[in-house]
């Protein structure tokens, strides 16, 4: 096949050589030239004129070489044909590009020639229409009438003047200083810019000037002689002041003379309209003959342009051909594989054979690197298969990012950890998707170590893990380097060592606890013996308080009673029970012991009957609650203003009651807020941290739950608590988790 390329190659060079090579040269070349002559002398933009020789031997000229064109493409194409026919080697795409420059060069010249024919008819036929032709007719006529009725204007508006003042003879004689007044009004109101009463000899007698005008002439003796009783107008040859004279009987034969400014259209604008007119009637006698030019240059230069594109095309075709058909064919034998091939590079191929010797190294260095990652991928792809069993089976997290910070890889462990897939993880920024670990990357980018640690606090649909983050990067000279973080979750280990710490801490505090509860409840059962009789005022009140530290007393000698034996929280013994009432009775003794604080309690008016322990609901409230005077207490007293606690209890949910304790106080931190609910956490100068977790295990043990959050109306703290309405919600909190997590959200 290279063999034949070679043959029809060189036959294609000698005929265009030994054939019409040169001639289609020459004859595109005068051509084209001949037609960019032919637009600059009819454009107006060479020395010579466009006279009817001039223009008829240029025609001739383009004729000749239209023709001579005309011969070398039919002959060129007749050869293509044959070839095509003969079945030639590339012949079908030989034709293609043939067709397509042809294509290419006859649908711009015929869609240019259509529009620029419309577009001349269209252009000219509107300017020579009837309704045209009689405008620019009566142009003339316009501007002449417009004329005299400017002097017809001037001359009754004259009239006018001069009949005031001949009224006015009396007060001429009289007081002339009124009487100039007096015409001085009629000037202005009549808008004479220049009103003068002249004797017969030219004499000004009186001179009314309510504007200065430049370039007015003085009235002629001839002028004067001419006035009448008639205004007379007279239209100055230069200029735009339009005068009238006419005689005042009244005064004597004297005359007046008006001067009056008008639009200089009125005496420019008709020699202009007589000269267009003129110029519209040659236009329009030479309209067919300009057509006919237009149209005759446009078809040749048109057809010149288009023979010339066609020639191109050709030539174009014969020299592109053979190249591009052992282009394709080596192409074909790399698609299959075979990166031996080499495309044979003739002399006088230009940028065709460069292209030729730049694909025969490519093939080269292909074959060379193909071989060579062949290799190397059978080596990465058995790392690969082994790095991604080692990560599927280690429990903690693995992340890898690139230099830009990039996620490139996740192990299973980090998608359950985060809770996302690895389809979300992958080609996101590490800052975005984790931004716990963001100080900790700056520290390791900036810094030499190789592997740096800490331990962090995520949050992850509502969930806080602890977490242990190790990051470690590449070996590597330059800045940018790639870094694998792992992500060990101890949230388990944590817990379960506070745990253990604060099971270790009740069972040494329960016993110092106990001792004072007996001597405190025979104090209050003796108070109330003896002084029960003696009070009289608030009697009521005295037996609540008693009673109440009686029976918290016994509560609290229960609950350290299983302290001792268990080291834990002793399990809810549930009934039904009214928690409005036990709510009540926790907000009136927390008001008898701090009077000072306002406190505010928002209950349905009607019982509120749950499944709960009384006495650990309760207690849990007084929690709350004392937590809530703590933090006010805690405000400076020149900024606290009036404190106030509200208790309300909201019974609209389906499935839990609400109760939420809010307070004016200095609130919780905004950050670690909800590690409060671990035991021995807390904010407080001298708190033992284990209030919250307490309340927190003693709502879980119920089913419930609770949330520490800011004060809706302002400064303080808000703490809600939820309870299961019935025992079956409990139940099923309890036996799924993920269920409670999703009655949380809907609270």
């Amino acid at each position: 096949m290279t063999d034949q390329s070679i043959n029809e190659q060189r036959q294609g060079a000698e005929q265009a050589q030994g054939g019409l090579g040169w001639l289609g040269y020459v004859a595109v070349l005068a051509a084209l030239g001949s037609a960019l002559t032919t637009f600059l002398v009819l454009a107006g933009a060479t020395p010579i004129l466009p006279t009817h020789n001039v223009v008829v031997w240029l025609f001739i000229l383009n004729g000749i070489l239209i023709v001579l064109l005309l011969g070398i493409v039919a002959w060129q194409a007749r050869k293509l044909v044959r070839e095509h026919r003969a079945g030639a080697a590339a012949a079908g795409l030989h034709v293609r590009i043939v067709g397509l420059f042809s294509l290419v060069a006859v649908l711009p010249a015929i869609l240019v020639a259509g529009v620029a024919t419309v577009t001349l008819e269209r252009g000219l036929d509107p300017w020579f229409t009837g309704s045209l032709k009689e405008l620019m007719t009566n142009t003339v006529e316009i501007a002449r009438s417009y004329r005299e009725m400017q002097c017809r204007t001037l001359a009754r508006e004259t009239q006018l003047m001069a009949a005031d003042l001949n009224r006015a003879k009396v007060l001429y004689d009289a007081d002339r200083k009124l009487f100039r007044e007096f015409m001085n009004s009629r000037a202005v109101f009549l808008g004479f810019p220049l009103a003068v009463i002249l004797e017969p000899d030219g004499t000004v007698v009186e001179r009314i000037e309510a504007k200065k005008l430049e370039g007015v002439p003085d009235a002629k003796p001839e002028d004067l002689q001419e006035a009448s009783n008639e205004a007379l107008c007279l239209i100055p040859r230069t200029g735009n002041i339009f005068r009238s004279v006419l005689k005042l009987e009244a005064h004597g034969g004297r005359i007046l003379y008006i001067a009056r400014e008008v639009d200089p259209r009125a005496i420019e604008f008709p020699p202009v309209a007589e000269a267009g007119v003129a110029l519209y009637e040659a236009l329009d006698q030479k309209k067919a003959g300009i057509q006919i030019a237009f149209a005759s240059m446009f078809t040749l230069i048109a057809l010149i342009v288009l023979l010339s594109a066609i020639w191109f095309g050709l030539n174009f075709a014969n020299r592109l051909v053979a190249p591009v058909r052992r282009l394709i064919h080596a192409t074909d034998q790399v698609a299959t594989g075979n990166f031996y091939v080499q495309v044979p590079v003739k002399r006088g191929e230009g940028d065709l054979g460069h292209l030729g010797e730049t694909f025969n190294k490519m093939t080269s260095e292909l074959r060379r690197q193909h071989d060579g990652l062949t290799a190397a991928s059978e080596v990465i792809d058995r790392r690969r298969r082994f790095t991604e069993a080692v990560l599927a089976g280690v429990s903690a997290g693995v992340i890898g990012i690139n230099a830009r910070g990039l996620i490139t890889i996740v192990n299973p462990s980090t998608e359950a950890l985060l809770q996302t897939s690895r389809e979300e993880l992958v080609g996101r920024p590490i800052t975005e998707v984790l931004p716990e670990v963001t100080k900790l990357l700056l520290e390791m980018i900036q810094g030499r170590q190789r592997l740096m640690q800490e331990q962090i606090q995520i949050s992850r649909k509502g969930k806080e893990r602890t977490i242990n983050v190790r990051v470690t990067s590449e070996q590597t000279r330059n800045d940018k380097r790639d870094l694998v973080i792992t992500l060990d979750d101890i949230t388990d280990l944590v817990v379960a060592q506070r745990t253990s710490a604060w099971a270790d801490v009740a069972r040494r505090i329960a016993h110092e606890i106990k001792n004072p509860l007996t001597p405190i409840q025979l104090s209050a059962e003796r108070i109330r013996r003896k002084y029960g009789k003696v009070i009289t005022t608030d009697r009521e009140v005295f037996d609540q308080c008693t009673d109440t530290i009686v029976r918290q007393v016994d509560d609290i000698k229960r609950m350290v009673d299983e302290f001792s034996s268990f080291a834990r929280m002793p399990k809810p013994t549930i009934g039904q029970e009214d928690l409005a009432a036990t709510i009540r009775q926790v907000v009136f003794m927390m008001r008898i012991a701090h009077p000072e604080i306002e406190f505010v309690d928002q209950f349905p008016s009607e019982p509120v009957v749950a499944p709960f322990d009384r006495r650990l609901i309760s207690q849990a409230v007084t929690n709350i609650v004392k937590n809530a005077t703590e933090a006010i207490a805690a405000v400076p007293e020149n900024e606290r203003g009036q404190p106030q606690i509200t208790v309300t209890l909201d019974d609209t949910h389906p499935d839990y009651l609400i109760l939420a304790v809010t307070d004016n106080g200095k609130g919780f931190p905004v950050e670690g807020r909800q590690r409060l609910l671990e035991p021995y956490m807390t904010t407080r100068e001298g708190g033992t941290g284990l209030g919250l977790p307490i309340v927190a295990k003693i709502l879980e043990d119920h089913g419930g739950g609770m949330d520490l959050v800011d004060n809706p109306a302002g400064r303080g703290g808000q703490v809600r608590m939820w309870i299961p309405k019935t025992k079956q919600v409990a139940e099923e909190v309890s036996a799924a988790s993920d269920r409670n997590e999703t009655s949380r959200a809907s609270l």
